[in-house]
């Protein structure tokens, strides 16, 4: 019998009754990773000599999970899928990662990602390219792609993830699964490989959302090696999972969605839009209220070029510590400037320099004015803008992404001009902070695709529990591809 297209609260009801050994799922769990791994491309590291654990009250007790390759693993193999860490084993482990240690959670592999988590295509890992379980000629998006295809072909229940503009909710739609981002500063940020500050978020890969409560309830808290936690101890993310929805109020945005701007789009994004004004039908039938809001189209237009000033400006900050001198492999030279040089430049994809080329050129005290300082300038603008409707809506809906995965080659893909905002509107949770969550939203030419939910910091409660009531309207929970070809 197979267990790991289970939930986690059935699992834990299967352990505690002794129908099934914490022994047997990570057994089960280590198969179906060597068996993914052949066809997806889906891990760094598979920890074949995992072993069960104890059972106790807690849900995430005994239960195999998976870890994105950019969090500190002790003694275990963290490379961040770049050539610079291939060999990097930490001596500690992240917060989130001791956390989940404390609750009993059994951790069987570590899973690929896009380099640092700086791509959204799951390509460029060191690794190769992982491949989605729904179609492997399509992308599973990034960068947690590794943990968004195992989760999905039902290696376990959840994997971690993190996102620094899109990078657990997009592949989590690419993969038809729930990926949540909460608040910023609700999980502590120490141990995980820093790519822009301001922006990363730690957080979850689940096939459901009280299965993305649990484990984030599990991750959470105040951290003193992270001063940017916050208390959430009053905050219970399963206990809010009611359903209870009626009077809530959502809205979408007008120049995001409008019908009329993509007259001329793919069929895929075509019937992805048409999903979507379905789905809040649905929101409706739920007792919410679903209305228009406008944003300024200039603002929009602007946030993609915004994230990729800061993002790049922040990562070139944080990785300058990776010379090759103190961890990650030695570069050949006759001084250290030379082994800093050839290590930085063979350890790196093409991507990634192109990324701190870009870092390096916004910082420059003479392009500071105009780039780097004007950008932030807008993505406070953009934060404030989505502050004011908080004021009067519970939540912004809209859908993640121009349809379902992209093919791989790249032939089949033909992106409307017009759907840059569209592709990108998720970044805005991290600029702000926001809790952020993307569920199944049924299916495109075959592929899944999702929806998203954002609301205001700290009302993670909120933003979870109408997930929950939407997802318990659909067909969608828990869905796990039967057979990967």
């Amino acid at each position: 019998m197979s267990y790991m297209d289970k939930s986690i609260e059935e699992l834990h009801k299967l352990l505690i009754n002794g129908d099934v050994t914490s022994d047997e799922l990570v057994k089960e769990s280590l198969e179906k990773s060597h068996e993914i791994q052949d066809k997806c491309n889906a891990f760094v590291t598979i920890l074949d000599d995992a072993k069960g654990g104890k059972v106790t009250d807690n849900l995430l007790s005994g239960i195999p999970y998976g870890v994105k390759d950019n969090y500190s693993t002790k003694d275990i193999l963290s490379t961040g899928s770049s050539n610079t860490l291939k060999d990097y084993i930490p001596f500690f482990n992240a917060t989130a990662i001791e956390n989940l240690n404390e609750a009993g959670a059994i951790k069987v592999n570590k899973t690929a990602m896009d380099e640092f988590g700086m791509g959204g295509t799951g390509t460029t890992a060191h690794t190769g390219i992982q491949r989605n379980p729904w179609d492997l000629t399509c992308m599973c998006a990034g960068s947690s792609s590794g943990s968004a295809a195992a989760v999905a072909a039902g290696v376990y229940p959840y994997a971690l993830g993190s996102d620094t503009g899109d990078s657990i909710r997009k592949p989590a739609a690419y993969c038809g699964i729930v990926g949540y981002k909460p608040t910023y500063g609700m999980i502590s940020r120490y141990g995980l490989f820093a790519f822009a500050s301001s922006l990363d978020h730690c957080g979850v890969l689940t096939r459901s959302v009280r299965d993305a409560a649990i484990v984030v309830d599990t991750m959470k808290g105040i951290d003193e090696n992270d001063m940017t936690t916050w208390d959430s101890s009053n905050v219970h993310l399963l206990d809010a999972c009611t359903g209870k929805v009626k009077g809530m109020k959502l809205c979408y945005i007008k120049e995001i969605v409008d019908r009329d701007k993509y007259k001329n789009g793919s069929k895929e994004l075509l019937e992805h839009l048409d999903n979507f004004y379905k789905t809040l039908d649905k929101c409706r039938e739920l007792g919410m209220t679903v209305d228009e809001v406008s944003v300024d189209e200039a603002l929009l237009k602007a946030q993609p070029s915004v994230y990729v000033v800061i993002s790049c400006a922040e990562a070139t900050s944080n990785m300058s510590n990776l010379t090759g001198i103190v961890f990650g492999p030695r570069g050949k030279g006759d001084n250290y400037i030379e082994m800093m040089k050839d290590h930085r430049t063979k350890g790196f994809s093409p991507l990634i320099k192109r990324r701190f080329v870009i870092g390096s050129y916004v910082l420059q005290k003479e392009n500071q004015e105009r780039y780097f300082k004007n950008a932030q300038r807008v993505r406070r603008l953009l934060v404030d803008r989505w502050k004011e409707i908080f004021k009067d809506y519970d939540a912004v809906i809209l859908p993640v992404g121009s349809g379902p995965a992209k093919h791989l080659d790249g032939s089949k893909d033909i992106l409307d001009e017009n759907t840059a905002a569209l592709e990108e509107h998720l970044q805005i949770g991290n600029f702000g902070g926001f809790p952020s969550i993307t569920i199944p939203d049924g299916f495109v030419s075959g592929l899944p695709v999702g929806v998203n939910i954002t609301g205001n910091c700290y009302e993670d409660e909120k933003v979870l529990n109408i997930a929950y009531a939407l997802e318990s309207a659909m067909d969608y929970k828990g869905q796990v591809v039967k057979e990967v070809k």
